[in-house]
């Protein structure tokens, strides 16, 4: 069984599932207060970086899983999604019991990481008074107004995360690649994805990125803050579970888990 759980100098160690809980809020809160800072210093009127170029979030999203990854991947596994938690469950590599344990903080760390984002960004919320910038800092746009290129954008820009990663992992954990290595490719595959694939939507990749900030934008007092968008919310929750099953799935079919 391929357990994303890394190797920690040279010999695997074994963390308490409260540990890795802890890890996994931490870890999720660092790539939404990168991801999403970076954004809101894009998007917002008023700040150093308004008007800066999409490869700002680019870096920022990239840095924000990288980041993370690794601080805690030796750790948890540096999940922070819990798409491919869902993926790697369906597989057998992570017992269904943790895979929901993990998929809550996943969800609380995202928005702890929001709300630290809008704290930091308050003053420039209320002079910014387009309501989609505001959005934008929070969480997923479908830019056409069609669902459907939401869901193409969002399941194969997830299923290239996901298969990416497992072969990342599944390289070092081969022998074929060190770990730290693996993880810092994870950061640079992140980046390109959003600076290739993020302009239908956002993009999301993971549920708990954009629907645990959705939430907030729906009910924190912002100004101007405007519609959440209910209307697409699933889209960027059920591309990536489905994006996750497959690419696990079809990863342990090629290569084995």
């Amino acid at each position: 069984m391929f357990d994303l759980t890394s190797i920690f100098w040279g010999k695997k160690m074994e963390y308490s599932l409260a540990t890795q809980l802890i890890a996994e809020f931490i870890g999720t809160a660092f790539m939404v207060l990168l991801g999403n800072g970076s954004v809101a210093n894009v998007e917002l009127e008023g700040t150093k970086g308004h008007h800066g170029s999409w490869l700002i979030i680019a870096i920022g999203y990239g840095m924000g899983v990288m980041i993370p990854a690794l601080m805690i991947g030796s750790v948890s596994g540096n999940y922070i999604n819990p798409a491919f938690v869902i993926g790697m469950a369906s597989v057998g590599s992570l017992a269904w019991g943790k895979a929901l344990l993990f998929i809550v903080v996943e969800f609380l760390g995202a928005m702890a990481g929001q709300l630290v984002v809008v704290a930091m960004h308050k003053p420039y919320y209320d002079k910014t008074t387009n309501p989609t910038a505001i959005l934008g800092t929070f969480s997923t746009i479908e830019n056409t107004g069609s669902k459907l290129n939401g869901f193409v954008s969002e399941f194969f820009g997830s299923f290239v995360l996901f298969f990416g990663a497992l072969a990342l992992t599944h390289n070092a954990f081969n022998g074929k690649a060190d770990l730290e290595v693996a993880h810092i490719g994870l950061g640079f595959l992140v980046m390109a994805l959003v600076a290739s694939m993020g302009g239908p939507t956002g993009p999301a990749l993971n549920p708990a990125r954009d629907l645990g900030p959705r939430i907030l934008h729906a009910i924190l007092p912002l100004k101007n803050k405007g519609d959440s968008q209910w209307d697409y919310a699933l889209i960027p929750v059920i591309a990536p579970i489905l994006a996750a099953v497959c690419a696990a799935f079809l990863f342990r079919g090629i290569f084995g888990l």
